[in-house]
Formats: structure tokens, sequence, C-alpha cells
């Protein structure tokens, strides 16, 4: 196992010098859910929420969040990103599926843009919905794939099925 690089030989933070890296092409996605009464998905799903269209307003926020990442996670550096979408897919039993994906071409990866997005819009959707529901719950916020950086490619349905296997 790597040591972890935000850490010096004292054991004091830092944030990691990309100085000398190259900059490649480099995108990350992450997805999460939001689970709530079929009631509750309903209502969104048809854009009947009193407090407005609860999807675009979670995708606008989930943007947003991801340009702001560096400015809440410590030690991220700030990023140009070069794109960042969103979606909001319902699924059965009142789950909807947040994903997103962020990409640019730096030095250094977009993960915690994309999992930031996710996260925001999810707590996006139990801002607008908690006075119909209280019971929603944020699962599974995750990274899903990854490519681009001197780590290589990252799937998660592959590293699944390989962890599956021993």
């Amino acid at each position: 196992m790597l040591p972890l690089s935000h850490f010096d030989e004292q054991g004091a933070s830092r944030m990691v010098d990309v100085g000398g890296k190259s900059a490649t092409e480099r995108t990350a996605t992450a997805s999460g859910k939001v689970c709530m009464k079929p009631e509750t998905l309903s209502l969104i799903m048809n854009r009947q929420h009193a407090k407005g269209d609860v999807l675009e307003v979670a995708r606008l926020a989930g943007i947003m969040a991801a340009k702001k990442t560096a400015d809440l996670i410590p030690l991220c550096h700030p990023l140009p990103l070069d794109s960042i979408s969103l979606s909001l897919q319902p699924h059965d039993e009142g789950i909807l599926t947040i994903t997103a994906t962020a990409s640019i071409t730096a030095k250094t990866g977009v993960e915690m843009e994309a999992l930031t997005a996710v996260s925001v819009a999810a707590l996006t959707v139990y801002d607008m919905c908690k006075a119909v529901d209280r019971d929603m719950t944020i699962e599974q916020v995750r990274l899903e794939r990854k490519s681009g950086g001197a780590s290589g490619e990252f799937d998660r349905s592959t590293a699944d099925s390989k962890n599956s296997d021993s």
C-alpha cells in the first residue's frame, strides 16, 4: 500500500506538489443514491414540488459545487474544469441515482470534483424534499471510473469483479 501523499515525513498536512507532472486528459465519474418514499420521487419526477424543479436545482448545485471543490476540501488543488455533467435518474422503489462526470486536461485528477458534485446534488435533493420526507437517505457516494494520470485507469465494475474472485 502506498503512503498517504498529503502528509510529509513529520506527519504534517501538505498539498501534494504536482509541479513536475505533465498535464494529461483526465476524467472521473462518481455516483450516489438518494433513497426516498416512492411518493416523494413521483413528486420530483412530475415536477410538482412546491419548491420548484428539484432535478434542475440539484443539477446546478452539483455543477457549482464541483467548481468550488478546492474551497471545500482543504488539500485539493483548484482546477479549471473543462466540463462537468450530472445525470439524475429515477429507479423503482424511490431511488434517485445521481451520476457526475468531470473532465480536465491538467496535472492532477478530478475525482474529488465528481464526488463533490454528486454529494452536493444529493444534499440539495434532501434539502428541497425534507419537508415531505424526513426519512430520505443518501447512500453509496463513490468513484465509478477514472482515467488519466500516473495511476492509470480505474473502473469499479472491473475492480468489484476482481475483488469477488479473491
